[in-house]
């Protein structure tokens, strides 16, 4: 390591050294892993989970979640929803300060106002800028005369957004990280360095980022929130996340104790940490902590489906009837058992996760038929296989064994499948840039609402500008949601959300795989852990004992 590099972070540790309350001798850095990299640090990129964990800690939006998945107060104080559901009116705290930065006269973070929100939220719409997150603010009525783009600050503490029409999920879209606001003054100033100079409201603020070794988020002294004691927070006085790629390698430094938690379920450690049965292997059960629970977030593999694309006019993909005979072709609830010990719903009733309004059992989706598989196969033209050319699918190393295990399925039924690994920000493009006809990917809710697991068909939504990575176009499919997003009537809403979810199952622009459970494993000492099924990673509650 360069010597500057290898002072500077020392002196960081150093800095994060700290006795704790009351005398008890607290080691106050998080440290965690992120195997997948990170690309940057402005939240109008902040698409994936990758992003999103750290954004998180530097950033802060209107409005939050609560474990409960209720939204709450956060930048805004209150609001109030006027006019049947077309107006807000968001009244702002008057304690929100910017990360002190040499943007700001004398370099002192200056008080967050209404203008704030107004530049952060018209940003997003800003071709210029390019923010896959454009889509949160497609229900904004952003033609209105005597607003900006649809918002108006009425007064420095004081903010009215109008939309289009009645549009129940809205609140929730504002929790996204792409929602987070930020200064103009580091925008311009930095230009499109600001991805590595973030600065936000959040409970901690950068100290120092080498670009695949290691990032360092430092406590912000000025934060606005408080526990329920009063004590200021974040209780934390440093975040330390590394980028070693290799989960095994991962793994291994969780063991050794330097890294305080780890995410998910991996094949490199599954079965040295968790039972056949689902529960920690007893002999770490004194070191470590495991807590499981619903994780709002569907594992499936995609195609993309829009026959003007080069890439899939001519291909097999594009007949519906091979999208089907994968479906039917391997075994979900076997998959379930021995390659993730369990730890997840086999994905048997279309695509909207379990946990989330609109998800019933009652809903039929592929079930393991490998005779209909050969069927449809033959009535594409390509009876037992012959003919049908290798289909490649992408994915990332930690889901090789998945793929590997769907890869033998369907050879049984006549269907050659070839993997393409592909790992960081390579896979993520290929994805977003519709260079991938046929990917596995992962679909974890932006806020509560099952319309943003619909949002991923709609037309309007095509990547890279929006979430429809399938390139998926249906006009009855269109028609449901817009009467699903406009209307309030949680019944009717609950009919519209049924008949989408049918419709998916039945056109298969997607294979779902399970709906995901949250597991995680930390330290003894690490308590006040977020446990959310979003999967959010809320650092700001966290007490790290020795």
């Amino acid at each position: 390591m360069h010597i500057g590099k290898a002072l500077i972070l020392c002196s960081c540790w150093l800095l994060v050294s700290c006795v704790g309350r009351e005398g008890t001798d607290y080691s106050r850095v998080f440290r965690y892993n992120e195997s997948k990299g990170i690309t940057t640090l402005d939240p109008a990129f902040a698409r994936y989970q990758a992003l999103i964990w750290p954004v998180t800690q530097l950033y802060n939006g209107l409005v939050q979640v609560n474990d409960s998945l209720d939204v709450v107060p956060c930048i805004a104080r209150s609001w109030e929803v006027k006019e049947h559901g077309k107006k807000y009116l968001f009244h702002l705290r008057n304690d929100v300060f910017f990360h002190d930065d040499t943007v700001f006269p004398a370099g002192k973070g200056r008080k967050l106002t209404a203008e704030d929100v107004v530049y952060s939220l018209n940003r997003l719409l800003d071709p210029s800028i390019a923010s896959p997150g454009s889509w949160v603010l497609n229900e904004v009525d952003t033609k209105l005369p005597g607003t900006s783009h649809g918002i108006r600050a009425i007064n420095d503490s004081t903010v009215l957004i109008c939309l289009k029409r009645s549009f129940p999920p809205f609140l929730g879209i504002l929790t996204t990280p792409y929602c987070f606001i930020v200064p103009r003054e580091a925008v311009d100033s930095y230009g499109p360095d600001f991805r590595s100079h973030p600065v936000g409201t959040g409970p901690f603020r950068m100290k120092v980022w080498y670009e695949g070794e290691k990032l360092i988020l430092v406590k912000n002294e000025h934060y606005f929130e408080y526990d329920h004691n009063g004590g200021r927070l974040p209780y934390l006085d440093a975040v330390a996340i590394t980028f070693i790629p290799d989960k095994q390698s991962e793994f291994l430094e969780f063991l050794k104790g330097n890294l305080d938690y780890i995410s998910g379920v991996n094949a490199a450690f599954k079965d040295e940490l968790i039972t056949r049965s689902g529960h920690l292997n007893p002999k770490y059960s004194s070191r470590f902590k495991m807590t499981i629970y619903p994780y709002l977030n569907t594992e499936y593999l995609g195609f993309l489906v829009d026959t003007s694309l080069p890439a899939v006019k001519n291909s097999p993909l594009a007949d519906r009837r091979i999208r089907q005979a994968i479906n039917y072709g391997f075994d979900r609830v076997k998959m379930m058992k021995f390659l993730r010990n369990s730890l997840g719903k086999p994905a048997l009733n279309g695509f909207i996760p379990a946990g989330l309004p609109g998800f019933t059992d009652s809903l039929h989706g592929y079930l393991y038929n490998p005779d209909q598989a050969r069927r449809l196969l033959a009535e594409a033209g390509y009876p037992e296989g012959k003919g049908l050319p290798p289909l490649t699918v992408l994915t990332t190393g930690d889901y090789l064994d998945l793929i590997e295990y769907i890869q033998h399925e369907l050879e049984q039924v006549g269907i050659n499948i070839r993997i393409e690994v592909s790992n960081g920000p390579g896979y993520r493009e290929a994805i977003s840039n519709a260079r991938a006809p046929f990917f596995r990917g992962s679909w974890v809710a932006d806020y509560p609402d099952a319309e943003n697991y619909f949002a991923l068909f709609y037309s309007r939504n095509f990547s890279p500008a929006g979430p429809n990575y399938f390139h998926f176009k249906n006009t009855e499919f269109d028609q449901l949601y817009e009467q699903y997003i406009s209307n309030i009537d949680p019944s009717l809403r609950l009919v519209y959300s049924r008949k989408m979810d049918s419709l998916i199952i039945d056109e298969a622009p997607v294979v779902p795989l399970f709906y995901d459970m949250v597991v995680r494993f930390s330290a003894k000492g690490v308590t006040g852990m977020s446990m959310n099924p979003m999967n959010l990673l809320i650092l700001k509650y966290i007490i790290k004992k020795n």
